[in-house]
């Protein structure tokens, strides 16, 4: 059975909308679940209380750097993310640096090859490969800042 398929009488029939519905769920799941994990560490890291003790002067303070465990394994995550980071670094770069290939064949196209431009015809769609381009470069930029991020909060850990 295919995916987003249905059988009926032993033939695979196609469920309209069934690849584009799983892929919306899947979508809003992924946003949940960045905004559930966001909201418990920032609750995590900010969590403190104060408790007065007999008269003001002596107090009882709980903190979240408090913990010794939270701080081992801090420490454990963040070197992890700093190499996931990394590779997902070598990733967007290869693959931003290909499209830049394909995005400069379409505005100028290759004399030696017999390839023409074809930005003149399909100006939408070199519109679109151009912002994707930028939006690669982008997300490279953006890995670059997490794993500097990643590094400081390593070293101060």
């Amino acid at each position: 059975m295919k995916a987003g398929g249905a059988v009926e009488g032993g033939e695979v029939t196609k469920v309209p909308g069934g690849n584009r519905a799983i892929a919306i769920i899947d979508l809003i799941l992924r946003i949940m679940a960045i905004f559930g994990t966001l909201a418990s560490a920032v609750a995590m890291a900010t969590t403190d209380e104060t408790l007065p003790f007999i008269t003001q002067f002596i107090q009882f303070k709980a903190q979240y750097d408090d913990i010794p465990t939270f701080r081992s394994r801090a420490a454990k995550t963040r070197a992890v993310l700093i190499f996931l980071d990394s590779i997902m670094l070598a990733a967007v770069t290869a693959v931003a640096s290909a499209a830049a290939a394909i995005v400069y064949l379409a505005h100028n196209g290759n004399a030696s090859a017999n390839w023409s431009a074809i930005c003149q015809q399909f100006q939408n769609f070199c519109e679109r490969i151009s912002g994707s381009l930028i939006g690669s470069f982008g997300a490279a930029l953006i890995f670059i800042l997490l794993i500097i991020l990643s590094a400081i909060a390593l070293c101060r850990l």
